[in-house]
């Protein structure tokens, strides 16, 4: 499958949240970003579902959802976002389907074993569904203030 690329529609999917399921239907008309994460309650992933926390308010003032994606399940994100006090929905994707259309399953080294596993991404859709910015690879620190920057500049 080709790589998703800026400009391309974003692919259809469903993953389970905690109040059933999400689909990329729900948030027609209306900005999205998406980030998918490895591992819930590990410190990389805490950290950043901390900071799209913090900037919920503002992500909300810009009429901009925010769903984060990793294959744990519903349960695993309940204890996350309890623990942690998130304010941000997760969305549970066991089989990678959304993983896999979005292209965040790839190939992984560490300390010289290759493995397949998610790598940190983020995608910003707009509201008629465009992938409109997407960063691969993410470093933590700072990531989700410049997404909420993009997201913000959507309508300008």
């Amino acid at each position: 499958m080709a790589e998703l690329a800026e400009g391309a529609k974003a692919p259809d999917f469903e993953v389970q949240g905690a109040d059933g399921p999400v689909r990329r239907g729900d948030f027609a008309g209306r900005p999205l970003v998406v980030y998918f994460y490895p591992k819930d309650d590990t410190p990389g992933c805490t950290r950043e579902a901390q900071d799209f926390t913090e900037l919920a308010p503002n992500f909300a003032k810009a009429g901009v959802a925010v769903l984060g994606v990793s294959k744990d399940s519903v349960a695993s994100h309940g204890k996350f976002t309890a623990k942690h006090k998130l304010a941000v929905p997760l969305g549970s994707d066991p089989e990678g389907a959304m993983i896999e259309a979005f292209g965040a399953w790839v190939e992984k080294n560490m300390y010289g074993r290759t493995y397949m596993g998610i790598e940190r991404s983020t995608f910003l859709i707009d509201g008629q569904g465009v992938v409109r910015r997407i960063w691969r690879k993410v470093r933590v620190a700072g990531h989700a203030a410049e997404v909420l920057k993009a997201a913000q500049a959507l309508e300008s």
